[in-house]
């Protein structure tokens, strides 16, 4: 038997055997929408409106937030350019576990790399979909939701997307929304019009 990397370990450890067959079970195969974006650019608060909407449509969700992942599944990795790639690795295999058995996951991480991005599509196969929830850097910068843009200003925090590390421009996703323009209601309401029109939901 394989023993899974120790950071996969935790995952099995509290989540537990992944649900039989879901897909045949609903007739529906699960999904990864994995939603990029710059710190502050809505990408959390977007995935809590979609998996609402989801589950209300009896839709079982799983969000994999950045942050809140980190913990758990990488508290070895820091944020060089090559951790950073390895956290999104570690998020594009358990998300492709979770979609294959019938779970809409909904990936909120900022993916700073276009290399991170590819090879999460390629793990992930067909059932993908790549969303740039964008905001310029000085709007994230005033929400500031999490206090982090203030920490790098005051030198607590370094090595920020947008600020000291670089964030790449997505070279070719299959959607942008754009926070600083629009509702959350209205970019949940396109990206759900998207998720129908790639059939991963029913029109």
């Amino acid at each position: 038997m394989t023993t899974p990397h120790p950071a996969l370990q935790h995952v099995a450890k509290t989540t537990g055997p992944p649900p039989i067959h879901l897909a045949k079970k609903h007739g529906r195969p699960g999904f990864v929408l994995w939603m990029e974006g710059l710190s502050g650019s809505g990408k959390s608060t977007l995935s809590k409106t979609l998996a609402a909407k989801l589950h209300a449509d009896g839709w079982n969700v799983e969000i994999l937030d950045g942050d809140e992942v980190r913990q758990g599944l990488s508290p070895d990795l820091g944020f060089s350019r090559k951790d950073r790639e390895t956290h999104a690795h570690r998020v594009s295999y358990v998300a492709r576990v979770l979609s294959r058995n019938g779970v809409a996951v909904l990936v909120a991480l900022i993916t700073p790399y276009e290399s991170s991005r590819k090879a999460a599509r390629t793990s992930v196969g067909e059932r993908f979909t790549e969303v740039y929830i964008k905001a310029p850097l000085d709007i994230c910068q005033k929400r500031d939701v999490k206090g982090l843009y203030k920490k790098t200003q005051s030198g607590h925090v370094t090595q920020m997307t947008g600020v000291d590390d670089p964030f790449e421009e997505p070279a070719n996703p299959d959607l942008v929304v754009d926070t600083s323009s629009d509702s959350v209601e209205t970019c949940a309401g396109v990206i759900l019009g998207h998720l129908k029109a790639k059939g991963f939901l029913p029109n």
